[in-house]
């Protein structure tokens, strides 16, 4: 792994603790009504999507279980469908998927 992909995957991680740190135990109902939560959950989604696009091709194909292209299509649709978004799929996504993406990504390290 080249050491450009290595920093771009502990930038992935550290924006994952800070999602999942923002969420903490909020529970779905919670979340729907804060905006600021859900526009900051929204706004990491999108940096971490934004982030793995530049994970050199090597490397994604070298960890081919962890799913870059969902990753980086999750953001496309949180960046460009704002309005349209199902805040509920970022509630998931940062609940379930950060969890489960940390653990691929801090084994790669």
């Amino acid at each position: 792994m080249q050491h450009r992909d290595e920093i771009i995957i502990k930038k992935v991680i550290s924006e994952i603790e800070i999602g999942l740190e923002m969420l903490g135990e909020t529970s779905l109902e919670e979340f729907l009504v804060d905006e600021k939560l859900k526009r900051a959950l929204s706004m990491t989604v999108i940096n971490i999507g934004e982030l793995v696009k530049n994970i050199t091709e090597e490397t994604r194909k070298e960890h081919s279980k962890i799913p870059w292209k969902a990753i980086a299509g999750m953001r496309d649709i949180t960046a460009h469908k704002y309005q349209t978004l199902r805040m509920e799929d970022v509630y998931t996504t940062v609940k379930e998927d950060f969890v489960v993406l940390g653990t691929q990504l801090n084994n790669i390290i």
